[in-house]
């Protein structure tokens, strides 16, 4: 940011007036500030950066619940959850702060890009951390399907422990030696035609878990770019095979309202349509 603003600086002080005027330099309250408004010590300013194009997914984030404590959204594939990377205003999170006009919704926990289905953001900045909870001591039911190939000589139901590591700068999880810290409950819901659909129960919440998990049972998820192999990135706005993976349900007592709640994804997975 600091380089940028640098370059907007040296573009010369028509610039910045324009940015001034614009209402694009805020102070810590996110409010404008007003170009004559004196120098303080210590006084932050801030301004967002232009951020480069991006292809837009063209698929709906749906609204299955809101209150004014959390609101519940079916994600759909190839959208993030929160702005990573190149992924800005192309997220979940930035779509409904716009629609729903909530400025203060933040995600309570993350859904990688390529899954959908439901994701939790909570309204109030307050109250996150009590949602967060919810995922950090596992008091929170989550409930996953998937589509992969079948292989009748696995036997299922089974749950998987092992140990899953992600380097920085890897894209991939792998599996090594030591105490386990991912553990998933695998289930064959149904199976045709060389393909089956599985229920998946996560006791935790490893980055790529599921992935690796059924990966490791030899049973890769349809569409997965990165398990068992590799593959080259997809070209922009190529959306022709979304990872076979939908979180279906999440249930929990609410924190603040002690609310029983249940919430079910609308979506399909479209290698095995119910």
């Amino acid at each position: 940011v600091g380089e940028h603003l640098r370059e907007r600086l040296a573009a010369g002080p028509g610039v910045i007036d324009a940015m001034f005027a614009a209402g694009a330099i805020v102070g810590a309250d996110g409010r404008p500030v007003d170009p004559r408004t004196p120098y303080r010590a210590g006084l932050h300013v801030w301004f967002h950066r232009e951020l480069p194009a991006e292809e837009p997914v063209p698929f709906p984030v749906e609204v299955v619940y809101r209150d004014e404590h959390i609101v519940v959204a079916d994600k759909p594939h190839f959208l993030a959850t929160t702005p990573r990377g190149r992924h800005v205003a192309e997220t979940a999170l930035a779509r409904l702060r716009r629609d729903l006009g909530i400025p203060t919704l933040t995600a309570a926990h993350r859904l990688d890009r390529l899954t959908a289905g439901l994701v939790l953001f909570t309204v109030r900045p307050e109250e996150r951390g009590a949602y967060q909870t919810l995922f950090r001591d596992r008091r929170i039911a989550k409930e996953y399907e998937a589509v992969a190939p079948h292989d009748p000589a696995l036997e299922l139901p089974r749950v998987v422990r092992s140990r899953l590591v992600k380097e920085r700068g890897s894209l991939t999880a792998r599996e090594a030696e030591g105490e386990p810290n991912a553990v998933s409950r695998i289930e064959l819901i149904r199976w045709r035609g060389g393909l089956g659909r599985y229920r998946l129960l996560p006791e935790t919440g490893q980055t790529h878990q599921l992935r690796v998990h059924l990966c490791s049972l030899g049973v890769p998820i349809l569409g997965d770019p990165l398990y068992p192999e590799v593959a080259p990135p997809a070209a922009p706005g190529d959306f022709s095979r979304p990872l076979q993976l939908l979180a279906r349900l999440l249930r929990f007592t609410d924190p603040v309202t002690g609310r029983r709640h249940e919430f079910r994804s609308g979506r399909e997975l479209e290698a095995f349509p119910s």
